[in-house]
């Protein structure tokens, strides 16, 4: 399925992105590439494939939540545009 000079337009008023007419054949590129990839995936063969449903059921790994300084902490406070010793400086903003 390719799509149309017009139905790109009309995506893109119901999207409210405004695009000028330089962009509108890359945009119709784009999207006729993306229409494409998902024609390649409606050739998959799925027979036998159960659905994922439980995706969230997984137990993740985690870590333990341990404060550090980071261990660079002059490197970091090297990019503050204004510090007070080891700390970031920054304006008053409660009276």
């Amino acid at each position: 399925m390719a799509l149309e000079p017009e139905t790109v337009r009309r995506i893109a008023r119901l999207a409210r992105i405004r695009i000028s007419e330089d962009e509108l054949p890359r945009l119709l590129g784009e999207l006729n590439g993306i229409l494409g990839w998902i024609e390649q995936l409606q050739e998959v063969n799925v027979d036998g494939v159960e659905p994922l449903t439980g995706g969230a059921d997984m137990a993740l790994r985690l870590r333990d939540d341990v404060v550090t300084d980071g261990g660079i902490p002059e490197e970091v406070l090297v990019n503050a545009p204004d510090r007070a010793g080891a700390f970031y400086a920054v304006p008053k903003v409660v009276e």
